[in-house]
């Protein structure tokens, strides 16, 4: 009976096993994202994100989270819920293969936005203390990839941690530095990243 009791666990755990992440196998598991994110990573619709390029650790925790209900989407949540840990580390290592296309900074937002990105504001955190000076983010941090993102998308994802409709920041931080930037600043940093590389 205990010998019995043994091979059930182990079968119920090699079920869970996750291999390494694999970026081909990833494309093909992509296949229902490309319509959203594009078929290289690069968004078309200015609402969603590119994810060309991004952290693969991070795409796994937002695809995590969206599956859990820790990050909430509507469009989102209903695709996460049908993935398995392994389609979603190899959908992450597909998508952060994948060449960022470059953006562009309209010169009104320049000045500003990249004095929040590189140095900050009084009550306000530099960006780059956290993304890094090009924006690539921290991989071993779980910090993104935010240089070249979508502006309509970071405005509403700053937007989202300052009126807590978004959640699943560690330790809260970027609800802190949301909270404290106004709609103006907003703008200029979503800007300024668009054509940040």
């Amino acid at each position: 009976m205990k010998q019995l009791f043994i091979i059930s666990l182990l079968l119920i755990a090699s079920t869970h096993v996750i291999t390494a992440a694999d970026a081909v196998a990833g494309k093909n598991k992509a296949a229902m994202c490309v319509a959203c994110h594009g078929a290289d990573g690069n968004s078309f619709n200015p609402e969603w994100p590119s994810l060309a390029e991004q952290n693969a650790s991070y795409l796994s925790k937002q695809i995590t989270d969206f599956r859990s209900g820790n990050r909430k989407n509507a469009q989102m949540s209903p695709m996460a819920a049908a993935l398995s840990d392994q389609d979603i580390v190899d959908i992450a290592a597909f998508f952060s293969s994948q060449k960022l296309k470059d953006g562009a900074t309209k010169e009104q937002y320049l000045n500003l936005g990249s004095k929040i990105y590189s140095s900050g504001l009084p009550g306000i955190m530099a960006c780059s203390g956290c993304h890094g000076p090009t924006g690539a983010g921290l991989e071993a941090a779980g910090f993104p990839h935010i240089a070249g993102q979508q502006i309509q998308y970071v405005i509403n994802q700053l937007n989202n941690f300052k009126n807590n409709s978004r959640t699943n920041d560690a330790t809260g931080m970027m609800k802190s530095i949301a909270t404290a930037m106004n709609d103006e600043q907003i703008e200029a940093v979503a800007n300024y990243l668009s054509g940040l590389h």
